[in-house]
């Protein structure tokens, strides 16, 4: 019996094992997977990190897919591995990514609110999005801010730097198979930022007259 099989018995005791097949992928970001279920069975991909990560943690990744496929809230013990994993997947990953305007973001804050305690992320812009400002990734050690930023006020990357970088010292909790980000304790810490709700309400209206150009895609034209 492989680790899946092992993964569906115990979070499903009882029910019949459906064919269930791994592989491993080069093209997934690190640590990332999915799954598909089809009428032939479940398909696990996962990124070519895994192979090497014990297969007690590789259950919990497995786990909390199948939850994501039978929308059930069971929580194992496997799940709590790879959660705690997660949480500390950081440590390992290589830090390449880099950006001049971020990287003073970040060091600016983390001096400022964490003593300088919080170790450096992997630093990007992200595409130039009005609804999601940032982004904070455990698989991959990466903090994204939206590229409407990279020509405004500099606080207003501080405080958007200042939530993304909260995700990763406050990190997650589960409960019933789901994890939380947004807890009370991270409201209650994103209220310590320096005049938070000035600052807050005019990042909204920085946003709201933002405009983004976006490129056109190139046209190929043919003639006959």
């Amino acid at each position: 019996m492989n680790f899946t099989e092992q993964a569906f018995i115990e979070m499903f005791p009882g029910k019949g094992v459906p064919p269930i097949s791994v592989s491993y992928s080069g093209k997934f970001k690190m640590y990332n997977a999915n799954v598909r279920r089809t009428p032939f069975g479940l398909h696990f991909n996962l990124s070519k990190e895994w192979r090497k990560i014990d297969d007690s943690i590789k259950m919990g990744l497995i786990q909390s897919l199948l939850g994501k496929v039978y929308k059930t809230k069971v929580q194992t013990t496997n799940i709590d591995l790879y959660n705690n994993f997660t949480k500390h997947i950081h440590i390992s990953i290589p830090k390449t990514k880099t950006d001049e305007i971020l990287k003073q973001a970040f060091d600016r804050v983390n001096e400022k609110y964490f003593n300088g305690q919080v170790e450096l992320t992997n630093l990007v812009w992200g595409s130039p999005n009005k609804r999601t400002l940032g982004t904070y990734s455990y698989h991959t050690d990466t903090i994204a801010v939206s590229s409407i930023f990279k020509d405004c006020p500099q606080i207003f990357i501080d405080y958007v730097m200042y939530h993304e970088i909260l995700h990763k010292k406050i990190k997650f909790y589960s409960k019933n198979g789901k994890n939380y980000h947004h807890t009370s304790e991270f409201r209650e810490k994103e209220k310590e930022f320096e005049n938070h709700k000035v600052v807050d309400h005019e990042l909204k209206n920085y946003i709201s007259r933002k405009r983004i150009v976006r490129k056109k895609p190139k046209t190929n034209w043919w003639f006959w």
